[in-house]
C-alpha cells in the first residue's frame, strides 16, 4: 500500500546558537507525530552574518544529533575529545547518550554558501543513558545507487541491497538523499509501522499528486512504500524513515528524556559540574 500524504509542512524562521538564522521544519509542537525523529533544522544560507556565529559549546543528553552538509564547512569538538571539519557530503552522528558537550562552528565555502541540515532523533528509555559517541563520515564513504529513476545517496539503511555506513543505531532509521530524474517517479519500499518523511531541497515535483517544491516537508501516512515525482528538472529530496519509541517526552532546550524529573536532574548536574559521565580516558 502506498502511503499517503498526513501533512504538508514549510518551517518557520528561528535564531538558535549565537545568533543562527535557520528554518525549523519541525520541533518540538510537532515531535509526536515524527517519532522517533525530534526535529529538523534547515540552515543552507549564502550570507555569513547569518550562521558565522554558530553553536559554542552547549550539553546534549537522550538523543542523536545528525548534520549532512551539502556546502561549505562546519569545526567541531566536543567532550571525548573529537575534533575536527566535515565538509561538503560529509555527516556527523552524533549520539549524547548520558552527556556530551560539544560546539559546532559553521565556516562556509570560499563563496560564503553554508548549507546543511541538522535532524535530531530520540533515543529511548532504555538507552538515554548509553555512552556516548561520535561518528565522522566522510562523503567518500557513502554509497550511490544509481537508477533510470533517481541516484540515491544511502546514508543509514538500505536501497536495492546497498547499505549505509551508519548502523547500530537504534531507530534503524533510513537516511537516503536522493535526486529523481526530469519527469520519472521515485518509488521507495518502506516498512510498515515506521515513520516516513520527505524533505525536497532542490527542483521541484510532485508527491501523490500535491505539488512540492524546495523547503516542502512531506510526512507519510503509514505504508509499504512511498513515491515522488521531478518535475521539468531533477527533484533533490531527503527520505527518512525511523522506527517509533511510542515513549513520552520531557523536553528541555538541548536535553531530551522522558520525564520531568529526569530533566530536572540533567539540569541540576549540569550546575553541579556532574553531568558527565564519560570523559576522554574513558571513551578511549
Amino acid at each position: 500500500m502506498r502511503r499517503e500524504i498526513r501533512h504538508i509542512y514549510h518551517g518557520q524562521k528561528v535564531t538558535e546558537g549565537a545568533g543562527v538564522s535557520l528554518r525549523r521544519m519541525f520541533g518540538s509542537r510537532e515531535a509526536a507525530l515524527f517519532d522517533p525523529f525530534l526535529m529538523l533544522d534547515d540552515f543552507r544560507s549564502d550570507h555569513p552574518h547569518e550562521y558565522i556565529r554558530g553553536f559554542p559549546w552547549h550539553p546534549h543528553r537522550g538523543i542523536e544529533t545528525i548534520t549532512y552538509v551539502l556546502k561549505g564547512d562546519v569545526e567541531h569538538g566536543d567532550s571525548l575529545g573529537n575534533s575536527g571539519v566535515i565538509s561538503a557530503g560529509d555527516v556527523q552522528w552524533m549520539t549524547a547518550g548520558s552527556g556530551i558537550i560539544h560546539q559546532e562552528m559553521p565556516k562556509g565555502d570560499e563563496a560564503g554558501a553554508m548549507h546543511g541540515f541538522q535532524l535530531w532523533a530520540n533515543l529511548p528509555a532504555s538507552r538515554k543513558m548509553m555512552p556516548p559517541r561520535y561518528r565522522d563520515i566522510t562523503a567518500a564513504a557513502i554509497p550511490e545507487v544509481r537508477t533510470p529513476e533517481a541516484s540515491v545517496k544511502v546514508i543509514a539503511g538500505t536501497v536495492a541491497g546497498v547499505t549505509g555506513p551508519v548502523d547500530d543505531v537504534v531507530i534503524d532509521p533510513q537516511y537516503l538523499d536522493c535526486a529523481i530524474a526530469p519527469g520519472r517517479e521515485f518509488i521507495l519500499p518502506t516498512r510498515r509501522g515506521h515513520t516516513a518523511f520527505a524533505f525536497v531541497h532542490g527542483g521541484d515535483g510532485t508527491i501523490n499528486g500535491s505539488a512540492v517544491a524546495n523547503g516542502t516537508l512531506v510526512l507519510f501516512e503509514d505504508g509499504d512504500e512511498l513515491a515522488a515525482t521531478a518535475g521539468n528538472g531533477p527533484l533533490r529530496l531527503l527520505l527518512l524513515t525511523g522506527k517509533p519509541l511510542h515513549e513520552p517526552i520531557a523536553w528541555g532546550g538541548p536535553i531530551v528524556m522522558n520525564t520531568q524529573a529526569e530533566l530536572d536532574l540533567a539540569f541540576q548536574e549540569l550546575r553541579d559540574e556532574t553531568f558527565l559521565k564519560h570523559r576522554i580516558d574513558a571513551a578511549r
